[in-house]
C-alpha cells in the first residue's frame, strides 16, 4: 500500500523540492520498488492502486539531435512520429539511457519531468487533461507524485499533444 503525504520530507528529491518551492498542491506516494518487476510504470500503478491511465511515465527521446521529454500514460506507449511532429521535428528515437540520466539527473525508472538538472522541452500527452490529477515519478524508483495536469504543464512549460499510443 502506498504511503501518502502532503508535507515535503527533509532531503526530498529535486522534483518534490521544485513542487514545494512552486507552492502547488501535490501528494507523494511511496511504495516498495521490486527490481524484478518488468515495468516501472505498471508497478507504480499496481502499488498505488491507481488506474494505469492516470499514471504517466517520463521518457526521454532524441528529436533531430535535441533531447525532448515525453510524458505519457503507462497504459500506452510513446508514438515517436507524433512526438517529432509535436515539436516540429522530422525524426525521433529513444534517447541513449546514459544521456537521459546524465541530462536529467535521475536514474532510469525514476526520471521525473520536474526538477531536472537541465530543463528539456516537454510534451505532455493530451490524455492527461481528462483527469483531475495524474501521477508522475517524484525522482526515484518507488516514489510518485500526484498533481493536477495543469500544474505539471505549467511547471515544466509543457506543450500538450497526442503523443501516446494505447
Amino acid at each position: 500500500m502506498a504511503k501518502k503525504s502532503k508535507k515535503q520530507q527533509p532531503g526530498g528529491t529535486p522534483a518534490t523540492v521544485a513542487l514545494t518551492a512552486a507552492g502547488v498542491e501535490f501528494t507523494v506516494h511511496a511504495y516498495e520498488h521490486d527490481p524484478s518487476h518488468p515495468s516501472y510504470g505498471e508497478e507504480a500503478a499496481e502499488a498505488m492502486g491507481v488506474s494505469p491511465e492516470r499514471v504517466f511515465k517520463t521518457l526521454v527521446a532524441d528529436v533531430d539531435g535535441a533531447l525532448t521529454v515525453a510524458v505519457v500514460p503507462v497504459a500506452g506507449s510513446l508514438d515517436l512520429k507524433a512526438l517529432a511532429a509535436a515539436v516540429g521535428g522530422k525524426r525521433a528515437t529513444m534517447a541513449d539511457p546514459a544521456a537521459a540520466e546524465r541530462t536529467t539527473g535521475y536514474v532510469r525508472g525514476g526520471i521525473s519531468p520536474l526538477g531536472q538538472r537541465k530543463k528539456l522541452r516537454t510534451i505532455l500527452d493530451s490524455s492527461a487533461s481528462v483527469h483531475p490529477t495524474i501521477c508522475v515519478s517524484a525522482g526515484r524508483r518507488g516514489l510518485e507524485v500526484e498533481l493536477s495536469p495543469r500544474d505539471l504543464a505549467k511547471l515544466t512549460e509543457a506543450t500538450s499533444a497526442p503523443v501516446a499510443r494505447t
